[in-house]
């Protein structure tokens, strides 16, 4: 069983006053800050193998933070590492010029998802969402884009709106209006924004009957995956593209979490919804910085003449391009997500027992290796709902209590836990059996 004695982290916390001096917050993402959840420090890593991450005062953890998703096959993955290290070694990193390898990635990409005709490269989810708004304005026309309250799309201007706001300065719950995620934002920009609520059918129905000729593109998570995880209701999904589609208006999906983690083909092939454009990223490179917008090849092929201008100095860098060969080779191995789900699956259904017996309100809510515990007495199918009734102190001494047993996942109950191909069963029980403890000190 996972060690349940006190687990003294004066390290991290020397290294974060250090750190601090130097850079703002002492951290190099949001994710990582203090106001994150990550009181009253962020632990400092010295090093991951497989499922397990050690801190820097010595600690391992079985890892389910899986650096917010893109280690899909562990930390360290030995064939991933090799390509990248046999690229830097015997070809090179940086060219400005186009490589063969570039094209057996695309067509990699392309058989493993059916939406995807042509596909061009990038270097983040951030780039990736940036690039397909760009294509579906141009390409219909028109200049407004549908997003949901509560989704990240990343952080450039023109999408880094209402993530999650205060609702009492958000609008009513059914004609939410834009919020930025703070000062910096250009005012304007919200002005190509309409936010919307998400598993709302109804309310997307009236907002496309009423303004479709102004929007060029509903920009969507196949599943919520930035407020915990929220599942799309039965038909919503199918619903949002029979909408867009009538009204010329492209579907975009941000697989920036779910690409190549729900599956080969991504939560598109799971829920079985064809988008015009899709973007991917974290689960693409196994751990290094690699994403790909990709879709129809009318809409893609803007790209071809320089009508859409997709540029940058690091797209398709060498060090990418290898290891996200080297990861979908893992990927597209026989069995690969069938073992990824059955481990899966065990740790859900485990934890759903645990807590269900416990008398606790709470849901375990997921698909295959992506899940999240809602401390909730109803479901949750919105951003609105998670403010309104989950209960993040109750989050905040579950995650205390599980760390403290060598459990590893964000302390934001708007992350997730992330499963990956390293993790085995005997992890799994482990973390179970530190769960029933835990959950005994709350119920």
């Amino acid at each position: 069983m996972a060690s349940s004695a006190p687990r003294t982290t004066l390290e991290s916390a020397q290294l974060f006053a250090s750190a601090r001096e130097v850079i703002p917050g002492g951290v190099n993402s949001t994710a990582r800050a203090t106001w994150s959840g990550w009181e009253p420090y962020p632990l400092f890593v010295q090093s991951g193998q497989g499922s397990r991450v050690t801190d820097a005062d010595g600690h391992t953890y079985i890892d389910y933070l899986l650096g917010l998703g893109p280690m899909i096959l562990g930390h360290r993955p030995k064939r991933v590492t090799q390509a990248v290290v046999d690229q830097i070694q015997n070809v090179g990193t940086v060219f400005a010029l186009p490589a063969a390898a570039e094209a057996d990635l695309a067509r990699k990409i392309i058989a493993a998802v059916p939406s995807i005709d042509m596909v061009r490269l990038s270097n983040t989810g951030t780039e990736g969402v940036l690039y397909a708004t760009r294509l579906a304005r141009a390409f219909t026309g028109r200049r407004k884009i549908i997003r949901f309250e509560g989704m990240y799309h990343g952080f450039s201007d023109g999408v880094y709106w209402s993530k999650h706001p205060k609702i009492e300065t958000a609008g009513s719950d059914t004609r939410p209006v834009p919020v930025p995620q703070g000062p910096g934002l250009p005012k304007g920009v919200e002005e190509n924004l309409v936010i919307l609520p998400w598993n709302d059918i109804e309310v997307l129905r009236q907002v496309i009957t009423e303004h479709g000729h102004e929007i060029a593109a509903v920009l969507t998570e196949p599943m919520m995956c930035n407020t915990g995880c929220i599942l799309p209701l039965p038909g919503y999904l199918e619903a949002m593209r029979e909408l867009t589609e009538k009204a010329g208006i492209l579907l975009i999906f941000d697989e920036v979490i779910t690409g190549f983690r729900l599956g080969l083909g991504g939560a598109q092939q799971v829920f079985g919804i064809t988008p015009d454009l899709s973007i991917f990223a974290k689960g693409l490179g196994g751990g290094f910085p690699v994403a790909a917008v990709g879709g129809r090849r009318a809409v893609m092929e803007l790209v071809s003449d320089g009508t859409v201008s997709l540029a940058g100095t690091y797209t398709a860098n060498g060090i990418a391009v290898a290891a996200a060969n080297a990861t979908l080779d893992e990927l597209a191995a026989p069995g690969a997500y069938e073992a990824l789900y059955a481990v899966s699956d065990r740790l859900r259904f485990g934890l759903e027992d645990i807590f269900a017996k416990s008398g606790l309100a709470a849901h375990v809510v997921g698909l295959g290796p992506v899940l999240q515990v809602w401390f909730s007495d109803r479901p949750i199918h919105n951003y609105r709902d998670a403010e309104r009734h989950a209960d993040q102190d109750l989050f905040r001494r579950w995650w205390l209590g599980m760390i403290e047993r060598g459990i590893l996942f964000h302390p934001g109950a708007y992350e997730n836990l992330f499963v990956s191909m390293a993790h085995t069963d005997t992890d799994i029980d482990l973390t179970l059996a530190a769960a029933r403890e835990v959950v005994a000190t709350l119920a």
